[in-house]
């Protein structure tokens, strides 16, 4: 039984440039699943998810382009942390698919294990936990 005052897992929306390419990165090579994907005639919408991590990618268009967290500014790296308890794991599992890892698993300054990933657009997701 839920408690009052709890929430869920959170779903960052992420602007995508292509929803297909987006959907190749995502299911293809970071293993999540596609939830849901609308309209069914032209998709340009869709959630995926694996395990409790759920990310939504918008195809808006073709002059509103996605404008991720560490474009901004180098301080602001991320655009989702994705929780691992394995995160050198999952980094194994990621590169044996082929996906290429923008830094790490390394345990980092702010006491972190993890790493990154970048999607096609440039949104930057961690993968890790505290160590």
């Amino acid at each position: 039984m839920a408690q009052q005052g709890e929430i869920g897992p959170a779903a960052p929306f992420f602007i995508v440039t292509d929803l297909s390419a987006a959907l190749a990165h995502y299911v293809g090579g970071l293993g999540f699943a596609c939830l849901v994907s609308a309209p069914d005639e032209a998709p340009f919408f869709a959630m995926v998810g694996r395990g409790a991590a759920r990310l939504m990618l918008k195809q808006v268009a073709p002059d509103l382009r996605p404008v991720p967290n560490p474009s901004l500014h180098p301080w602001a790296p991320w655009d989702a942390f994705i929780f691992s308890a394995e995160p050198d794991d999952l980094a194994a599992e990621f590169a044996a698919r082929g996906v290429a890892l923008a830094g790490g698993p390394a345990t980092r300054d702010d006491g972190l294990r993890g790493f990154e990933v970048a999607d096609p657009d440039g949104h930057v997701l961690f993968f890790g936990r505290p160590v």
